[in-house]
């Protein structure tokens, strides 16, 4: 196993194990491994690795988990329904654990009206931001939503996006899969029994 390989399989069981994002999981998997600066493994590399650990060791209860984060997601979708709002992430992907956040992105023409839809509607909330190199940062509205089918609280991260910004948000990976998907393709994977698939 080469050095890259290293990386995406320690970082793919940070993932799993641990809730994290890609990106952060590759970073510590970096340090973890304590290896020199090498050509970090793309997000795809790392999604088949989290995959195959999946199928390993969580097969018996990572579709139920998974399919319980989707039913948040889409609660939060029909809530937010005014925004266009995408899921993104793990959740979406089919590689969530009871572990993972739910990621919504909200396509706004004002950004603060997002915002100020939870404020009228009396929702608790966070208000954060992500970095974005040579860009504005982006504002995350952060709610803690219960799923009665986990028992616990799931943390649900909305990130508010400019309008225009959906077109380059609906492009595909080099299988020719998603990274997000809108209500309908949500409520399509609500209306099957979950298998960890990756929607088209």
């Amino acid at each position: 196993m080469n050095q890259v390989d290293e990386i995406a399989a320690a970082a793919a069981r940070l993932v799993v194990e641990e809730g994290m994002e890609y990106g952060a999981a590759k970073r510590r998997a970096l340090r973890d491994l304590r290896a020199r600066r090498a050509a970090m493994p793309s997000n795809e590399a790392v999604e088949a690795e989290v995959r195959e650990y999946l199928q390993l060791f969580c097969a018996e209860t990572q579709p139920a988990e998974l399919h319980a984060l989707r039913q948040v997601a889409w609660l939060w979708m029909q809530r937010m329904s005014a925004f266009r709002p995408h899921l993104a992430g793990a959740v979406w992907r089919g590689t969530a654990t009871r572990l993972s956040a739910v990621l919504i992105e909200l396509y706004c023409d004002d950004g603060k009206s997002a915002e100020l839809a939870l404020v009228n509607e009396s929702v608790n909330f966070d208000v954060g931001s992500i970095d974005q190199r040579g860009a504005e940062g982006l504002t995350v509205l952060t709610v803690a939503s219960y799923s009665a089918a986990l028992g616990e609280a799931v943390t649900v991260h909305m990130t508010v996006l400019d309008h225009d910004a959906l077109r380059g948000a609906l492009k595909l990976d080099t299988l020719g899969r998603s990274w997000r998907g809108d209500m309908a393709g949500v409520q399509r994977l609500l209306a099957v029994t979950p298998s960890g698939e990756v929607p088209s």
